[in-house]
């Protein structure tokens, strides 16, 4: 089995399990957020939980869209059988990001950590549509390699709620720090390792050509 079509696979396993988790825990465990919210402390504006509620449903359904379409369109075989398709998963993904990010700019004024965190997302906010914009532009331009690499940094940021979460519960357990200072770790941690780890990425698997 080639680096390819392992690296695929092992993407598909963790995008399907965070999936499942993110809907799991978000719709049926804790719909409240119950949770999250117990560490919201000091807002200085008020927080209208229904509206935060249902704005954050929305985010992680469509998260969860952007992450799912964007695996498929990594599927050489799906793109051989119908580029028709292809595209237009693309655009889907394209809108989901968009959404995403829309909702989170609602959300991040209500951050964890106050307006440091605040800025962490906007930044997060700015930096993935233009990414994504940036890989639009390249698949308009046929050029189909730096569209591919465009997209691998791109669909990095499916990954923030996942990668945030973890560099958060590491500084908190491991160094025993408050949560709301180990959220803000994990905010700007995240941003750094969603920008390098597709740069390594890109640069172990060449010029990519994934198999499903």
């Amino acid at each position: 089995m080639n680096k390819q079509k392992m690296f695929f696979r092992l993407l598909v396993c963790i995008s399907i399990v965070f999936i499942v988790y993110a809907f799991v825990y978000n719709y049926v465990i804790d719909p409240g957020a119950e949770t999250f919210l117990s560490h919201k402390t000091g807002l200085t504006r008020e927080l209208n939980v229904p509206v935060w509620l249902n704005v954050m449903y929305i985010h992680v359904a469509f998260a969860c869209v952007a992450m799912a379409a964007g695996l498929l369109n990594f599927s050489k075989r799906i793109f051989a059988k119908s580029r028709k398709f292809h595209r237009l998963n693309g655009y889907l993904y394209f809108v989901s990001v968009f959404i995403v990010v829309l909702t989170s700019g609602y959300m991040a004024p209500y951050a964890t950590g106050g307006k440091i965190v605040s800025i962490g997302f906007n930044a997060i906010n700015i930096i993935w549509p233009l990414i994504t914009i940036i890989a639009l532009v390249q698949i308009k331009k046929k050029r189909m390699t730096q569209h591919r690499n465009w997209m691998i940094r791109s669909y990095a940021f499916c990954f923030t709620n996942m990668v945030l979460h973890l560099i958060t519960a590491m500084v908190n357990r491991g160094f025993g720090l408050d949560y709301p200072t180990s959220y803000t770790v994990g905010v700007y941690g995240a941003i750094v390792v969603l920008l390098v780890i597709p740069a390594i990425v890109i640069r172990l698997i060449g010029d990519w050509q994934v198999t499903s």
